[in-house]
């Protein structure tokens, strides 16, 4: 029975008309949470980080995304758009359909119909006699927030099936070479007819290659890769984020028959760091500073990713004000000026005074007029007018 994928926006909780400032944000929540490294061993938390991954690719590519809101999960169904898939008909590969209507198959020696209408000649290729490049391969990759900011070098080894050397990814011992498939003649296929009908199906004796080999590779056993580990080292650039992806061309699983070989796409996760925030350039912290700081102003070293900077406290400047350092943030991953940070101040009260500091507060207190708290006279101001209304309308109940 068909599993139903659920709705990408919903996987991410985020609206429709979410921004992409919105999606990239959910996702990086849903990615550390859901993450493998955090949750080993946990199947149902690996299928949820796939399918919120999956997800993001989508929504975060605003061709994609247009697609998906249009059609759902079927614009990337194999034959939709009537461009993907077999041809682009529904699934249905016309090549094929007509050399079985007209009686032209393989094994019959013929050329494809659409050959004989396009020039072509010489019958068609068979699959022993093309190249299999390797697939793309994807690699998740946890990195500090340092590494994401500054850019690093880091080394990992993968579980790879990498082109046999011995052999070349051909599958023949040295000396000896692929022979024609006797079962299909070179084919591939087997066609069996049933009076009108024709039935085509992969030979089972080659595979479908078309080829067999009698004297096979004694190190990958004639499949032409083996299952081996390969180290990279990665260069991870200055500016990447949760969600960004490096390609490594020709570093995925190794071609056969001469084949390339794919390319590894590395996903990069970022970790959050315990006192700065990353909103795509710019960084955001939290310092605290003395209360009296904060009525008198003054100035402060505050932490930023460079390293310690003088800000300004303007005076009378209240709790979770926050000033702009500029250039101050991330470098950009696609050049241009860096981003910014942002600094918000949170007033730190002490916790601990001695008789002679409460002293000097009760007579700096008893010196204050009220003008110097005109939030708390409006509040006050506000509560009243609350209280007289009130008794008005109890007044009113009572007579």
């Amino acid at each position: 029975m068909a599993t139903t994928k659920r709705d990408y926006y919903e996987l991410l909780g985020v609206d429709r008309n979410a921004s992409d400032d919105e999606i990239k944000k959910a996702y990086r929540k849903l990615a550390v949470q859901f993450h493998p490294d955090k949750n080993p061993g946990d199947h149902e938390a690996e299928e949820k980080f796939k399918e919120i991954t999956e997800a993001y690719e989508v929504l975060n590519d605003s061709s994609k995304r247009e697609r998906y809101d249009q059609f759902g999960h079927q614009a990337f169904a194999p034959g939709a758009g009537g461009g993907g898939g077999q041809g682009g008909f529904g699934g249905i590969d016309l090549e094929e359909a007509l050399r079985t209507f007209m009686g032209t198959s393989g094994s019959g020696g013929g050329g494809s119909v659409f050959d004989d209408f396009f020039g072509g000649g010489g019958g068609r290729q068979s699959g022993a006699d093309m190249a299999t490049g390797g697939a793309d391969l994807r690699f998740d990759l946890e990195v500090e927030f340092e590494e994401a900011a500054f850019g690093s070098e880091r080394t990992v080894t993968l579980p790879i099936n990498d082109t046999c050397e011995e052999c070349q990814g051909a599958g023949a011992a040295k000396g000896s070479q692929r022979e024609t498939c006797l079962q299909c003649k070179g084919s591939g296929m087997i066609v069996s007819s049933s009076g009108f009908f024709q039935m085509r199906q992969s030979c089972s004796v080659c595979g479908g290659t078309g080829q067999v080999v009698r004297n096979q590779c004694g190190i990958c056993g004639g499949s032409g890769r083996i299952k081996t580990r390969k180290t990279l080292t990665l260069k991870i650039p200055a500016g990447v984020e949760t969600g960004s992806r490096l390609r490594l061309a020709g570093k995925g699983e190794g071609g056969v028959r001469g084949g390339p070989s794919g390319d590894l796409y590395v996903v990069i996760h970022a970790k959050e760091h315990e006192l700065f925030e990353r909103h795509d350039e710019d960084v955001y912290c939290v310092i605290f500073i003395p209360f009296h700081l904060s009525a008198l102003g003054g100035e402060v070293e505050v932490p930023t990713i460079h390293g310690m900077a003088k800000l300004k406290i303007p005076p009378g400047s209240e709790s979770g004000s926050t000033f702009r350092l500029k250039g101050k943030g991330l470098s950009s991953l696609h050049g241009g000026r860096p981003g910014d940070q942002h600094v918000q101040v949170q007033a730190e009260t002490p916790k601990k005074l001695n008789s002679k500091q409460k002293a000097a507060l009760r007579a700096f207190s008893d010196s204050l007029s009220g003008s110097n708290h005109p939030k708390q006279e409006r509040l006050q101001k506000v509560a009243s007018k609350f209280y007289e209304h009130k008794a008005s309308m109890d007044k009113k109940k009572r007579s």
